[in-house]
């Protein structure tokens, strides 16, 4: 229990490295090899622990620094406690889902962001290729967004299959037939990343084109790592340098300014597309807060059923709000069928792709995020229609884990053999709709036996099986111990102006950990919690 802010408990663990050739370390002055296990009140979080066994490290973690379940139990509590409320202090916070009406009224029901206590180890190396690939992915999607043509052949069996998706296609097709071109084009992406523990390869998991979210949060998270290493970071042998810098809400917020200066109309504001009950809206009013402090500039949010109602298109072409004209339409809802329950809200996003307001992302942008898309673009070949550079090329190449349509009857039938090595991957957003385990050969058979065309709207993936850890982490109050896998995301910024490239470059980073027995990942969904990295 904690006394006086809830409850810090500890799910122990086994020892969580496996390999054949394991090390054992000596402990540290901060780090104990067996916990205490004796409850008691104090002031600070009370931390619960019971013995546990040596952990061993692999040799990607040549170091006791990061054996984070042998800390002394004092300095964790000290740590819990600082973290809390650097937290509450600094905005580090989501809205409670218990709470009624947390997620629609501001400062109602305020809870810290699910956080690892510590940062969690990360090689420079892969590091340095993540942060470099972003440019390249970021021009990837603007030249993939004009070749409407390869879109819609790309997604031509996915759309029978999938109601989604051909709702999307047909609001590019009715922008095609009006030849609506987006001259100025915005993109805030993300680009996810895991450490493969076999290949020691970074391979991407997916390409974020709408909703890249997180950072607002992830900026503070980074800095309340390196706020705990400097308070103790020498008992724990932890250098605060070494989590990099991330600049993440100011570079989101400099695009979208960026692209409301092109738009060139000092009376319009930058609407933000909000879902009706949102729990991560603080990460959002962190961008909104950076473009008024810095940049002032105004935002606004709406619903999707908000635009339909009080939305037009003026006869210049304008986008008005309310009275209001949009130069930037940023997208923080839209991209999963549950912000869509009704025609009104399809209504409002065929009125805004219509309008002449810069979108974020436009609806090309939007399906180049696609599943389908990035299984397209790791086939042979496909990546050179659309880049010259060879060397950016091998660079994408070399991060594409495989990637499948299921009209690939081999590896069908592989899949179906060893489940375990695939994921299954609708064309969703969010986290939470992946397939795994023996659920993807019950899932293929399925699919086998009824003959339709559902399977168009799924792809294989290699499943990737990166290191494990150790980590603390932090939701609701509470803390517990577990063995955990981190996913890097690297945010990217672009903005174009027909010829002329005003941006294009890595704009910070996530990182999220969950535990190892974790299939999904979305910090959102309930999944994972938000961390940083420490560059070893």
């Amino acid at each position: 229990m904690i006394a006086g802010i809830g409850c810090v408990a500890w799910s122990e663990t086994v020892p969580f490295f496996s390999t054949s050739k394991s090390t054992t370390f000596p402990v540290l002055s901060a780090f104990r090899r067996h916990s205490l296990s004796i409850p008691f009140v104090s002031s600070s979080p009370n931390l619960v622990m019971s013995p546990t066994e040596p952990l061993t490290l692999n040799p990607l973690q040549l170091s006791p620094l990061f054996d984070y379940h042998r800390l002394d139990q004092q300095l964790l509590r000290t740590i819990a406690y600082d973290a809390l409320v650097w937290c509450s202090l600094h905005g580090l916070l989501v809205a409670d889902k218990s709470v009624k009406n947390s997620g629609s009224v501001p400062g109602v029901g305020l809870v810290h962001a699910p956080v690892a206590l510590l940062p969690t180890p990360f090689t420079e190396n892969q590091w340095s290729e993540a942060t470099e690939l972003a440019p390249i992915f970021n021009e990837l999607v603007d030249r993939v967004s004009l070749d409407a043509t390869f879109l819609q052949q790309a997604l031509s069996r996915t759309k029978k299959a999938d109601e989604f998706t051909a709702r999307l296609l047909d609001i590019h097709s009715k922008m095609l037939q009006i030849d609506k071109k987006e001259e100025i084009r915005l993109g805030l992406h993300r680009s996810d990343y895991m450490l493969d523990e076999k290949t020691k390869s970074l391979l991407q998991i997916e390409l974020n084109t709408i909703a890249s979210s997180f950072a607002g949060l992830s900026n503070l998270v980074t800095e309340l790592h390196r706020y705990i290493l400097s308070r103790h970071g020498k008992l724990l042998g932890l250098d605060s340098k070494r989590i990099p810098a991330n600049n993440a809400v100011n570079q989101y917020a400099e695009a979208l300014a960026k692209a409301w200066s092109e738009y060139n109309n000092p009376r319009a504001v930058i609407m933000i597309v909000v879902q009706t009950e949102e729990r991560n809206m603080y990460d959002q009013h962190f961008v909104s807060a950076v473009l008024r402090e810095k940049h002032n500039i105004t935002t606004i949010r709406k619903t999707l059923a908000e635009v339909d109602q009080e939305g037009e298109i003026l006869p210049d072409g304008t986008l008005s709000v309310n009275g209001q004209a949009i130069s930037v339409i940023y997208f923080r809802a839209g991209y999963t069928p549950v912000d869509y329950p009704s025609e009104s809200e399809w209504r409002a996003r065929l009125l805004m792709e219509q309008s002449s307001a810069i979108k974020c992302p436009s609806i090309s942008y939007h399906l180049v995020g696609t599943k389908k898309i990035q299984q397209e673009l790791a086939k042979p070949g496909v990546l050179e229609r659309f880049l010259e550079s060879k060397d950016d090329i091998a660079k994408l190449r070399k991060c594409f884990a495989g990637l499948w349509c299921l009209d690939d009857s081999n590896v069908v039938r592989k899949a179906i053999e060893r489940p375990e090595l695939f994921v299954m991957k609708p064309q969703r957003e969010g986290g939470g709709n992946n397939i795994y385990g023996d659920d993807v050969r019950k899932t293929l058979l399925e699919l086998q036996q009824a003959g339709s065309q559902e399977e168009g709207a799924y792809i294989l993936m290699q499943r990737i099986f990166p290191s494990v850890s150790a980590s603390i982490l932090m939701r609701n109050g509470c803390c517990h111990k577990d063995r955990v896998i981190s996913e890097l995301g690297v945010f990217g910024t672009y903005l174009r102006n027909k010829n002329r490239v005003i941006m294009n470059k890595q704009s910070g980073y996530l990182m999220r950990t969950k535990m190892s027995s974790s299939d999904e990942g979305g910090v959102a969904a309930g999944f994972a919690v938000l961390d940083s990295p420490y560059l070893t």
